[in-house]
């Protein structure tokens, strides 16, 4: 190919121009438009644009073989762009191939371009908005003779214009709100990631690689579908109530006083793994935290208040949490467990068929009552890893003892248990419950032990 050089200087400043100039035609609007002339004689044929409201961009194509160069691929003669699934965050797209494609196996890729305000004519106004920065290209073209004294010779060169054009490799562009994602030859595709209840607008181009030009099959739009409105459960005050959630799913509760209140109380009792909570006040996000155990979370009242949980469950696993809500902080539901929840067994006290352990108690008068199960290995037993399964569901034969007792003084309020009738060389489960006025029952941490083989 001959050298290229700018359209604008191919124009010899020494040669005259004689005659008066004839408008051939004339278009006003933004969408793609072509002009062809048969038989053209030798002349001089000038493009004016004018840019009626703003700034543009346009690519223009040139050529003295038509018929040979099919610059813009051919549209399949329904060119309407298809929808085979729309969801929440996804909608498929289907379209017919393009003769380009299919029968003359020119090098063409398609691109897709999603947005939420309208649909685009042709796939050089999308880029214009993807490249707002590099908007104004000079147009080079091959060595055209355009029928003035002067031109440069032209050679071998083949009579077709290079146009200015960004890489046709396939790509995605992410700007102005714009999302284009080439596709190849593929004649389908699924748009992810976008927003529930969104009304966004999709076309389809397949753009000639070599020559930059391209053809639209027709637009299409699309609503995507809302998000489906969990169910709020509502609580009643002075209540315990079980929430089961799924892993990684999540749960709302609504708690509304019948009064006016001066604080409300809510606690949560963790049965499995780390959940997480979320409370609002009108609105307001009031608490935000991971719930382990058994927590409570006082609030300030105000008239007329309402109140949103929102539970979540972890990714990896289910949730199965304890609720209760109430405008007396002081009737409280679940017992106090001490500082430190631990169980201690006494290692000289530890004898083939008996042990004692022992652990902290608090000032508030409650029910302690002790259980053991012979397990193997070291891990703990899967109906015992519900830290807030009753006590009185578990085997009789399970059971060592039960008994009241309130410490006068938190230094000394240890208790202990002798337990006896074990295997040895076993490896036994201790489990001690605390239960309250409200029946509810709190577990400290459990404690593996193995009894000694010999003694």
């Amino acid at each position: 190919m001959g050298e290229l050089e700018p359209f604008n200087l191919q124009k010899d400043p020494k040669a005259t121009v004689q005659g008066q100039s004839a408008e051939l035609f004339y278009y006003q609007g933004n969408d793609v438009e072509c002009y062809g002339i048969a038989d053209s004689p030798a002349g001089i044929y000038r493009l004016e644009l004018v840019s009626i409201e703003k700034d543009t961009i346009f690519n223009a194509y040139a050529t003295t073989t038509p018929e040979s160069d099919q610059p813009y691929p051919k549209l399949p003669s329904d060119s309407r762009l298809g929808l085979t699934f729309v969801g929440r965050t996804s909608v498929s797209l289907l379209w017919k191939p393009s003769p380009a494609v299919s029968q003359f196996h020119q090098p063409t890729e398609y691109c897709v371009v999603v947005n939420k305000k309208h649909n685009y004519k042709s796939l050089c106004a999308v880029e214009a908005k993807l490249n707002d920065a590099g908007l104004f290209k000079r147009v080079q073209w091959s060595g055209l003779d355009w029928g003035l004294s002067g031109s440069p010779p032209l050679g071998g060169a083949a009579n077709r214009p290079i146009v200015g054009r960004q890489s046709t490799k396939p790509s995605a562009g992410h700007q102005a709100g714009i999302q284009k994602t080439c596709t190849g030859s593929k004649n389908a595709f699924t748009v992810s990631r976008l927003k529930p209840a969104t009304q966004y607008y999709f076309d389809v181009f397949i753009s000639n690689v070599l020559s930059n030009v391209s053809s639209a099959y027709l637009g299409t739009f699309a609503k995507t579908k809302d998000e489906v409105k969990q169910k709020v459960q509502e609580l009643k005050a002075g209540r315990v109530t079980e929430i089961l959630i799924k892993r990684g799913g999540s749960k709302s509760l609504r708690f509304k006083p019948v009064s006016s209140h001066h604080s409300v109380m809510v606690s949560l009792q963790s049965c499995y793994h780390t959940a997480h909570v979320q409370i609002r006040q009108n609105r307001e996000v009031v608490a935000s935290q991971s719930v382990e155990g058994v927590q409570h979370f006082h609030l300030i009242g105000k008239p007329k208040a309402r109140y949103l949980l929102r539970l979540k469950a972890g990714k990896g696993s289910k949730a199965l949490l304890k609720v209760h809500v109430t405008t007396h902080p002081s009737k409280q539901p679940f017992p106090a467990l001490p500082r430190d929840a631990r169980l201690k067994v006494f290692d000289r006290l530890r004898a083939c068929s008996s042990l004692t352990v022992a652990w902290l108690a608090t000032q508030a008068l409650n029910k302690y009552c002790v259980y053991r199960k012979r397990v193997a290995g070291k891990e703990k037993p899967k109906e015992l890893q519900n830290h807030c399964l009753d006590p009185t569901a578990r085997s009789k034969s399970e059971k060592v003892s039960c008994q009241y007792f309130r410490g006068s003084n938190l230094r000394k309020a240890v208790m202990t248990e002798h337990i006896e009738g074990l295997e040895p060389g076993e490896t036994y489960q201790l489990d001690v419950y605390v239960i309250g006025q409200g029946r509810n029952s709190v577990k400290y941490q459990s404690k593996i032990v193995r009894t000694r083989k010999a003694c």
